[in-house]
């Protein structure tokens, strides 16, 4: 998934109603309010996870290959994202506001274009034998359909070239039995979701639930078009003051700022997810799902995983260079609050659209076993002290495409119950 990943952190409803209100009018701030106040109640409060008896859950059909409640039951069938003909994507606000400054000369240049091709090739065949790994541990693998992303296309409201796809975590949620299609919140990714749409299809004819989210149409008003972020300090100031390019024009998101722990179901506030977007989640996934609003100490957010990665019922990795506001939800509720090492990635090793914490974007296999980066030695160590098996995969060039084992995978299958792990 795409993974800048020196970018994540949310904000609070009050500024994002603050926003809408100058935008939309006093009315629909107003149902803002109340519909974010609802979500982040239900996070602020200790009792707020605390199951329901009385929940009728449907149970997956017996048949369905599709079932997924957590990030760390025995995994059973994934699907794999491709690096084959990703393409730099065009320059445009939202893609500024989520990058590296020294790296906009390179999308200003290359917008539109192959990533280099050297560099291409060894990332496809890094993840070629990640899938070999996988499947060599048991895992069935399902592929994304190849796609040429240099071709322009042209809706009402925008043009673009596409990107890739690379991080199925980014477009597909699984939640039981139901897979739910992101709508996303960057043009370059508009039509992602065809690479996706064989591997769906036959998951829905054997069973599986098949949702879309509401398409954005990515208009000029979804975005900040005078957002003013020319340096790492403004993303720093812009994120504490809960500025975000996305606006509250229409509900946009992207599956990975979502994580999941069975019945509670955790997503931040970041520059591709806004607030209109988490309540059409909150309403579709209800009763059954709760969907709690956290944020963090994080100079410009996108996606949760290489800032918040759950591995196990009661076990969390936070990163430390981004604490979580509401950390203390998880400890009052038993779990154990795990800070990784520093990554030890080089400085002078290409992340276009990630930082260096892809190290603790890892893959849990089970409990017991983890898909974890060859060369970072001393997370590592920290899972064997955890006494967490590692499998060593090199993807180091394909972590330049911004993202890690996590974002280059959905599970689709794993083994276990829908429980609540908060009670």
């Amino acid at each position: 998934m795409l993974r800048v990943r020196c970018l994540r952190g949310g904000s609070r409803g009050a500024e994002a109603a603050h926003f809408l209100g100058s935008r939309l009018g006093r009315v629909f701030t107003g149902w803002v309010q109340r519909s974010f106040q609802s979500t982040q109640a239900a996070t602020a409060s200790e009792n707020t996870c605390a199951a329901d008896d009385n929940k009728a859950t449907s149970p997956v059909p017996k048949d369905c290959p599709v079932c997924s409640y957590n990030e760390w039951d025995p995994l059973e069938e994934v699907i794999v994202g491709r690096a084959e003909n990703a393409c730099v994507p065009p320059f445009s606000v939202e893609v500024k506001a989520n990058t590296y400054e020294k790296y906009w000369g390179f999308y200003q240049k290359f917008g539109g274009q192959s990533f280099p091709k050297d560099h291409l090739k060894k990332a496809i065949a890094e993840i070629e034998e990640m899938c070999n790994i996988l499947k060599r541990e048991g895992v069935i693998v399902k592929r994304p359909d190849p796609i040429d992303w240099s071709v322009k296309y042209k809706t009402p409201d925008f043009e673009s070239t596409g990107m890739y796809a690379a991080m199925p975590r980014d477009i597909l949620l699984v939640v039981g039995n139901e897979i739910i299609e992101a709508p996303m919140a960057w043009r370059a990714r508009f039509f992602e979701y065809r690479a996706y749409r064989r591997i769906i299809k036959d998951y829905f004819n054997s069973g599986a639930k098949w949702t879309t989210a509401p398409k954005p149409t990515m208009a000029d008003e979804l975005y900040d078009q005078d957002y003013p972020v020319f340096s790492v300090e403004d993303r720093h100031k812009l994120a504490a003051q809960g500025k975000f390019v996305t606006t509250e024009f229409e509900p946009c998101f992207d599956a990975a700022d979502f994580i999941r722990a069975g019945r509670d179901i955790f997503v931040q506030r970041s520059q591709v997810t806004n607030y209109m977007g988490i309540e059409w989640m909150r309403r579709h996934l209800a009763p059954d799902y709760r969907v709690h609003v956290i944020s963090f100490k994080d100079p410009n957010p996108m996606h949760i995983d290489a800032t918040f990665n759950i591995i196990g019922p009661d076990l969390v990795l936070s990163n430390p260079d981004r604490p979580c506001h509401q950390i203390e939800l998880f400890k009052k509720a038993g779990w154990t609050v795990i800070r990784p090492p520093v990554p030890l990635i080089p400085d002078d090793h290409p992340l276009w659209m990630s930082s260096k914490w892809l190290s603790m974007n890892v893959l849990m296999l089970d409990e017991k076993r983890v898909m974890v980066d060859a060369n970072e030695t001393s997370i590592q160590k920290m899972f064997e002290n955890l006494g967490i098996s590692t499998i060593k995969v090199n993807i180091r060039h394909a972590n330049s495409l911004g993202g890690g084992f996590h974002c280059w995978t959905c599970d689709i299958r794993r083994r276990g119950t829908l429980q609540s792990y908060f009670d």
